[in-house]
């Protein structure tokens, strides 16, 4: 059983069987658990009694500052629960983190990097604590993997393809925060922008302020185009955060009723 905390089961993991995402909306129901494609091999779904919960959004949209107010609010209420994120797997995360230092990555590679951390996770973490009747919440999901390789030319039908082993979540929010408010935010927290979260890679603007202001406003049409298709819930996350919170926790009520 997994641990409340981040903890995720250290056995490595199958090499799962893909397919492609569905083309049409996809709206999370409220009683049955289902994957985007063909999933983890001998899963069941049926067993899968837990609720996945996923927050998006860029760095300094306040994804961290929710998920922990949600895991003291539903830990309060008597909800065991189980953190995930990106960069998190116990196979790929250090080996990742590592070539990123480098900036010398393909796109290919970054993605199946990516792609690879995420499937651990999924099978060592996610569906062990959703059978265990967890609640899951999810710092960023698919969908943050998908915006950020559409943006660099990726195909879309090779990643519905690549990410047709995710389970589709009860409930997405995506914190939407303009790229002006976001570089404040990074600056205040960070002092320093990232390469990757500036989008250096794209060769947008040789100035990395610059260059962070034209990629997250990229990943945000990104992210808005994805929306259309998977019928996330998008949150003004501009307001403050008390504000924001409370709007999560009366549509995760929601999800818990099977409203």
């Amino acid at each position: 059983m997994p641990a409340r905390s981040r903890t995720a089961a250290r056995t490595k993991s199958r090499r799962p069987d893909t397919s492609a995402l569905e083309s049409a909306v996809v709206v999370p129901s409220p009683s049955a658990k289902r994957f985007f494609g063909r999933g983890i091999p001998g899963e069941e779904v049926a067993k899968l009694n837990g609720k996945l919960i996923v927050v998006e959004g860029a760095d300094g949209s306040g994804r961290s500052t929710q998920i922990s107010r949600l895991v003291q609010w539903l830990e309060g209420t008597g909800h065991a629960t189980l953190q995930v994120g990106l960069k998190r797997s116990t196979l790929v995360s250090e080996e990742l983190e590592q070539a990123q230092h480098g900036n010398i990555l393909s796109r290919t590679t970054l993605s199946l990097f990516y792609a690879t951390d995420f499937a651990d996770q999924m099978e060592n973490a996610i569906l062990p604590a959703l059978r265990a009747g967890f609640m899951v919440l999810a710092d960023r999901y698919i969908y943050t993997l998908m915006a950020r390789d559409l943006v660099r030319g990726m195909d879309e039908a090779w990643l519905k393809n690549l990410y047709g082993i995710a389970l589709v979540p009860d409930a997405v929010f995506y914190l939407d925060v303009r790229p002006e408010q976001l570089v404040q935010r990074v600056f205040a927290k960070n002092q320093a922008l990232d390469y990757w979260e500036s989008g250096m890679d794209l060769g947008l603007s040789r100035d990395m302020f610059d260059s962070f202001l034209k990629y997250q406003a990229l990943m945000r049409d990104s992210f808005r185009r994805l929306q259309k298709t998977y019928a996330f819930s998008i949150v003004d996350g501009e307001r403050p955060a008390s504000e924001v919170s409370d709007e999560l926790k009366e549509k995760i009520e929601a999800v818990l009723e099977g409203r």
